[in-house]
This record gives structure tokens, C-alpha cells and sequence, in this order.
């Protein structure tokens, strides 16, 4: 795909809009892997955001979104196309119980600050790598929570540039699911509704959430969270282990020693790393168990 310079000064005399050429996208992922985005947009408001997938739309050009790049697998290719990074997009209000906040903040910053307001509900949440919007597409859950317990109301922006509001019953949360993954929708702000608490528990509570996870995950390396989905009736990280796999390693992709639920970039990972040795633990596990894993991250650009 290649982006003529018209359409270029054109993105270019947006107000709070920053274009850039060649980025590579492994700076922007929790896996610290991916070549580069042919053009990287950085949105700092929703007007700025609209004008662009507007002019993108009308132009035909691909492009996906990227939040804090956590729950992805960028191809060593990059992608040709577009990506709207939304990072700056991190506005967050407090009234009483209510929270209306920007989707480009990161959950452990959006989880701190209703901590310190005293209002108790997300504390699942805030050791969860990722940004509000990757959350909302997902359905983000860990510790008994999930986003669809909190979330009353989400603005999107439609594939034309338009702004709708959808209601926390039209948002289809189900397991690792929304509506966002149905519809060609940027989740751009959210409604959460939370109940008050004591400031100090919830604090305390959401250091018990964090320090169970140090224990339990591999925090201290480059992953894109957990590899593959909870398939029903199991667990993936245990049938990963059973299937005597924890260790196993393609280049400088590793499946974690600490829990087979995660797939480690020791370094100088490749994309094509990772994906060849997730096929080796979905074949291996199917031939021990019968149970084809799903993965969970999203694959961007071309793995062929």
C-alpha cells in the first residue's frame, strides 16, 4: 500500500494529529516485537482521531489501532497500512461512582486512580498490561473480574468517522469478547460505574492482586500475556505443562519455565518465532489431549 503525499498533507493539517513514517512497531508492544508501520498516527483528542479515520475511510486505506500493544503479534514485516496509536488519548474524570475515561489510558493507571478516590471494583484490573480500550475489546478479565461487570456505557468511533454512544447491554461482553471485535469500532471513551469503598483495603487488595501475579507469571520478560485461550473445561497453561512443553523454545521465543501459559521473548525474538512455535504446542497439546488452543494475542500484518 503506498500513501501519496496529498493524503499526506492532508493528515498533516489536522489539529492534534501526528503523523509519522517507518515506526517500528516493537516499541509499542508489551512483546517487543514487529517491524515497521508504513504510517503511525498519534491522535491526542477524539475530534483529531475522527478527522482522520474519516479521511482514511474516504480513501480507502487500511488501518488497525493500536492501544499499549499488549494482547498483539506484529509481523517482522510490520504492517502496510495505517496504525492509529491511541496513547495520548488518557483523559480521566471522577464524579461520585461514576468514571468517564479516555480509552488510550492504561488499566494500572486508570486502576490507581479510582483506588485513590476511594471507589472499589476495578481492582482486578489493575495488573493487567494493556490500555482501557484493549480491555473493552476484549473483555478483559482476571481475579474473578471482568470489564462487563463495571462498564455502562462506551463511545466508538465507526469506520466513517462518526461518534456513537453504546450501552453497556449492546456491548455483547461474553468471554474475551465484545462487540467492539464484530464492528469496525475505535472504543474511545468509556462510562464505568463503581461503588465506594475504604481507600486503604482497595489499595491493599490490588497489592495482593499484583504480587500473586509476580509470583505466578514472568513478568520480568517481553510477553504478550497469556499465549492461548482458556479452551472450556481446562486450562491452557496446564495442558501446555502436562504435554511437557514449559521450557520448550523456537529461536529466542520461549515457552515460560515460571507458567506454560505464556510464551517469552528472551531477547531477540522474531515474530516468526513465536508463530512457529505456537503451532508446535497447539500440535503437541492436540495430540495428547484432543484439544486444539486457540491463541489469544491477535496476529497484525503479513505471516506468510
Amino acid at each position: 500500500m503506498s500513501i501519496n503525499n496529498k493524503l499526506l498533507d492532508i493528515l498533516k493539517e489536522i489539529n492534534g494529529l501526528e503523523v509519522k513514517k517507518g515506526i517500528p512497531l516493537k516499541q509499542y508492544t508489551s512483546f517487543k516485537i514487529g517491524g515497521p508501520a508504513e504510517l503511525f498516527l498519534v491522535p491526542s483528542n477524539i475530534t483529531a482521531l475522527k478527522k482522520a479515520v474519516k479521511i482514511l475511510f474516504n480513501n480507502n486505506l487500511p488501518y488497525f489501532v493500536l492501544g499499549r500493544g499488549s494482547n498483539i503479534i506484529v509481523s517482522d514485516k510490520g504492517y502496510n497500512g495505517v496504525v492509529i496509536y491511541l496513547g495520548k488519548l488518557d483523559k480521566i474524570t471522577v464524579e461520585e461512582t461514576r468514571v468517564t475515561s479516555e480509552c488510550g489510558v492504561t488499566l494500572a493507571r486508570l486502576a490507581g486512580r479510582v483506588a485513590e478516590a476511594g471507589l472499589t471494583g476495578l481492582e482486578f484490573a489493575s495488573g493487567i498490561p494493556g490500555s482501557l480500550g484493549g480491555a473493552l475489546y476484549m473483555n478483559a478479565g482476571a481475579y474473578g473480574g471482568e470489564m462487563k461487570d463495571v462498564v455502562k456505557e462506551v463511545v466508538v468511533v465507526d469506520k466513517t468517522g462518526k461518534e456513537i454512544s453504546i450501552k453497556a447491554p449492546e456491548l455483547k461482553f461474553s468471554y474475551r469478547h465484545s462487540v467492539l471485535q464484530e464492528k469496525h469500532y475505535i472504543a474511545v471513551k468509556a462510562v464505568l460505574e463503581l461503588k465506594k469503598g475504604n481507600r486503604e483495603k482497595i489499595k491493599t487488595r490490588m497489592k495482593e492482586l499484583n504480587e500473586k501475579r509476580k509470583q505466578k507469571q514472568p513478568l520480568e520478560w517481553p510477553s504478550a500475556g497469556s499465549a492461548f485461550k482458556r479452551p472450556e473445561g481446562y486450562y491452557a497453561g496446564k495442558l501446555i505443562e502436562d504435554a511437557g512443553l514449559k521450557g520448550l523454545r523456537v529461536g529466542d521465543a520461549q515457552v515460560s519455565t515460571k507458567h506454560a501459559g505464556f510464551i517469552i521473548n528472551l531477547g531477540e525474538a522474531t515474530a516468526s518465532d513465536v508463530r512457529k512455535l505456537m503451532n508446535k504446542i497447539q500440535q503437541k497439546v492436540y495430540d495428547k489431549n484432543g484439544v486444539l488452543l486457540e491463541p489469544e494475542p491477535k496476529f497484525i500484518g503479513d505471516f506468510e
